[in-house]
């Protein structure tokens, strides 16, 4: 079975923002993805959230066209089913997680995906789902 990949926005963005050496591995993601060696996914709510983050950061015009660079990229986009809305919730009730970190994290516990990520407060979780530790030179 091809091998399953959640981004979390902390890695979009890492992307977006050519944040060494997170993007590098982000961008090796996507070129397997592209060649099928590997499945991405993303939560609708990250995707949401990275676009907030580009527009907060710069303006709506920059978060459109990041959001608009994201959808060309070989990524399935999932929607907040009624099923997935309370999995995370159930994620938020157990850790001190962002509402929008426990939606990938429910992702991939539901579809036995591994975690790219360099959020720090996701180290938490390590045990219940396994996660690939992003980072960028500080």
């Amino acid at each position: 079975m091809i091998e399953q990949f959640v981004l979390d926005a902390w890695a979009l963005l890492a992307l977006l923002q050519a944040e060494e050496p997170a993007a590098s591995r982000v961008r090796e993601l996507l070129l397997e993805g592209e060649r099928d060696q590997v499945k991405l996914l993303l939560s609708i709510i990250n995707l949401g959230e990275v676009y907030y983050r580009v527009g907060k950061r710069s303006d709506r015009a920059d978060a459109t066209d990041a959001l608009e660079k994201i959808r060309h990229l070989k990524l399935t986009i999932v929607p907040a089913s009624d099923e997935m809305v309370m999995a995370a919730a159930d994620l938020k009730l157990e850790y001190a997680i962002s509402y929008a970190d426990a939606f990938a994290v429910a992702l991939a516990d539901r579809t036995g995906a591994i975690l790219v990520s360099g959020d720090p407060e996701l180290g938490q979780l390590h045990g219940r789902i396994e996660i690939e530790r992003l980072r960028r030179d500080e």
